[in-house]
């Protein structure tokens, strides 16, 4: 990001900003998303805009890695590491998966796609806040969980990735491809807890 971007990324004008970005992009995807609806939306001017994202591009991943730290930091702030491992996976996987259905994370995942050869970058800048920050986050969790003999997991690598792909069974295709864009909670209740069975079926001590 510019050396402008950068310097300006507090204050409750980068805040305005975040937030009329996010509402547009999620009403009108990146192409359709113009910079005088977002300045309108965010309540201030296009120069002010300007200062902090000379670019869209930056103001979407600024968008997209700004929603996920926060999906991360709430999930993080809910885990208690003295409680057992099936109480805290049931607990990543219910918020992973309330998240993977979201409008915000199907939008940004659409809008990834449908750019990907003209803007690669945007849909790196999502892998990295999104997927593999998740990752990391959830391979050491699991090398925690493995020292204190819970889990019993020779490659937490793969484990990690294992249990994010449980989580999406049934619900993220039908998501993705527009079949059904609202989910019950009951639903994804069911799909976490799925999830958190198939996973200590397997690594369980």
């Amino acid at each position: 990001m510019p050396q402008t971007a950068a310097i300006l990324r507090t204050g409750r004008k980068f805040d305005q900003v975040l937030r009329g970005a996010r509402e547009v992009f999620m009403a009108d995807g990146f192409e359709g998303a113009s910079v005088d609806d977002i300045a309108r939306a965010a309540g201030v001017s296009k120069a002010t805009l300007y200062s902090y994202f000379p670019d869209k591009r930056l103001l979407f991943m600024e968008v997209a890695q700004t929603e996920c730290k926060l999906m991360a930091e709430k999930v993080i702030s809910m885990i208690d590491d003295s409680k057992p491992a099936r109480e805290v996976l049931t607990i990543t996987a219910t918020q992973l998966t309330a998240f993977l259905v979201s409008d915000f994370a199907q939008q940004v995942f659409r809008i990834c796609v449908a750019e990907r050869d003209r803007f690669p970058e945007l849909g790196m800048a999502f892998y990295k806040s999104g997927p593999q920050n998740g990752k990391r986050h959830m391979v050491e969790y699991l090398e925690k969980a493995v020292q204190r003999g819970e889990l019993a997991i020779e490659d937490v690598q793969i484990a990690a990735e294992q249990f994010s792909e449980l989580c999406k069974v049934r619900v993220w295709t039908k998501a993705a491809l527009g079949i059904q864009t609202v989910f019950r909670q009951s639903e994804i209740d069911e799909i976490a807890l799925q999830a958190v069975d198939m996973f200590m079926a397997r690594y369980g001590v």
